[in-house]
């Protein structure tokens, strides 16, 4: 089910290397599903090789712990990074260049929480263990380091919130 919802999500179809990558992180993450060690262990295996071939191919490094909702769209690929203990929500866009992963070395397992409909510029770094509110955008290039509430956008090094209506957001041009 996650496949097709995927795969109508992705602007290129099947020929998006990003639809792939994320193909690669589900097959991963599907081995928690089972107690099994003769199910979790060739599962793991062949993840771990898929994973790499995707990170080569594709650009994109998911951790396989990470928690990704449906209809992810990886709109470019290309050195995306996005931390094994990250939360992501349904309905995300993520573009190239983008990191969401820990911001110190001495507290690796803090990782971001972002929430439903995020759009996240290409470039952007989203850093530590930090909150991105529900129908927020995180512009090109910004470095978010502290949390950013829902329908907010987030510019800049390091990102500037700023806040909007809701009737703001909608009248936007896209």
């Amino acid at each position: 089910m996650a496949f097709l919802e995927d795969l109508r999500a992705a602007q290129e179809g099947i020929f998006s290397l990003g639809f792939w990558a994320l193909q690669v992180y589900r097959l991963g993450h599907l081995r928690y599903r089972f107690q099994s060690r003769l199910v979790r262990w060739p599962l793991g295996a062949l993840h771990l090789v898929l994973a790499k071939l995707a990170e080569m191919l594709c650009g994109v490094t998911i951790g396989v712990s990470a928690r990704i909702g449906r209809r992810l769209v990886i709109e470019h690929s290309g050195a995306i990074v996005v931390h094994g203990h990250s939360v992501i929500g349904d309905d995300c866009v993520i573009r190239q260049g983008v990191t969401i992963g820990n911001r110190r070395m001495d507290r690796p397992l803090e990782a971001p929480c972002i929430g439903h409909r995020v759009n996240i510029g290409a470039g952007a770094k989203i850093l530590g263990a930090v909150r991105v509110g529900d129908d927020a955008d995180i512009g090109a290039n910004a470095v978010v380091i502290a949390d950013v509430p829902a329908g907010a956008l987030a510019v800049g090094v390091p990102a500037r919130i700023i806040l909007r209506s809701k009737e703001s957001k909608n009248h936007e041009p896209s």
